[in-house]
Formats: structure tokens, C-alpha cells, sequence
């Protein structure tokens, strides 16, 4: 599939719905539980896309379409949830995930991004130039990342439970 602004979007304003459908109203035992080590939890996942949401996404893209000369992004802190000291519930996070995530769906359509838009570029920390096309491509995949890291983190807490099933269950090989 080519990249396609209106295709991006319909996963971007989907995701939000698909996590609280996910998630709403689970116990503990399926959402602070992860996957052992460093691994993040459902609460930390979440609390990884708002950060995202607030920091990463439209602000890098509108230093692509600014005019100033300076297109560099400003790094992303991928980890900044942990170090948050304020504990709101899942459903809170949830909410907030959603209602931003809206906003930043309505700002990107408010754009009305053409073909040259898309083609313009900004400096990544890591990967320098890159398009505002492979910006909005990232927001989608790492969306559905996030999703299925949610499917593991649950299922690995049933990895003992299913027994000798675990050979035909993907999600356990890892």
C-alpha cells in the first residue's frame, strides 16, 4: 500500500476506540502486569501514546511545514511516562488519549495537506531529513505497535495457563 493521508487518518481517529474497547473496565491483573524485565505495562503503554500525542507527532510536523530554517526536531523521550509522579486511573488516561488524539486528527485534516506538503521535510535526531509523509506513516505504525505490544503484554499473562496450547499460540513465541 502508498502512502495515503486519508487512509493514515482512518487508523489515527480508530485507535482511541480500539484501546478503550480493549480496556475499559479489565482488573489490574491485565493492565499493570508486563511482560518481565524493563518491559512496559498497559498503563505505561497508554501513558506512552498521550506523551506522544503532546510532544512528538504535530509538533514535529509543524516544524516541517513552518518557515523557519531550522527544521530540526526537538528528541523524543520515549520513557517519560515513568517519570511521571501523578497516578491517574487507566480510564482517565484512556479519556485523555482520546480527546487529544481527536484534536491532533483535527488539526492534521485542518491542514488540508497537499501532495508538495507531504514531500517537505524536517531533521530527526537520529535518522536526519525525513518527510512529513514518513511522519504521518510512523504516527499510523506506531499505533498499531502499540496495539499489538498491548496484545502481548495480556496474553503472556495467560502464558503458563494455556499449557501445551503455547506451541500453536504465536503471540507466546518470543
Amino acid at each position: 500500500m502508498h502512502f495515503s493521508l486519508s487512509k493514515s487518518i482512518e487508523i489515527l481517529g480508530r485507535t482511541p476506540d480500539v484501546l478503550i474497547t480493549m480496556l475499559y473496565n479489565l482488573s489490574n491483573e491485565w493492565t499493570c502486569n508486563n511482560e518481565g524485565g524493563e518491559s512496559w505495562n498497559v498503563y505505561e503503554i497508554i501513558g506512552h501514546l498521550i506523551h506522544g500525542e503532546k510532544t512528538d507527532w504535530i509538533p514535529r510536523m509543524e516544524v516541517i511545514l513552518s518557515n523557519t530554517t531550522d527544521k530540526s526536531f526537538v528528541p523524543f523521550d520515549r520513557f517519560a511516562q515513568l517519570k511521571k509522579s501523578e497516578a491517574p486511573t487507566l480510564h482517565e488516561l484512556l479519556d485523555e488519549f482520546k480527546s487529544i488524539r481527536q484534536h491532533n486528527t483535527g488539526l492534521l485534516k485542518s491542514k488540508q495537506l497537499v501532495e508538495a506538503d507531504l514531500e517537505k521535510t524536517g531533521i530527526h535526531p537520529e535518522f536526519g531529513a525525513v518527510t512529513l509523509s514518513q511522519l504521518v506513516s510512523t504516527w499510523v505504525v506506531h499505533d498499531l505497535n502499540h496495539i499489538a505490544q498491548i496484545a502481548r503484554v495480556m496474553a503472556k499473562q495467560y502464558e503458563e495457563a494455556v499449557g501445551p496450547w503455547k506451541a500453536y499460540l504465536r503471540i507466546l513465541q518470543s
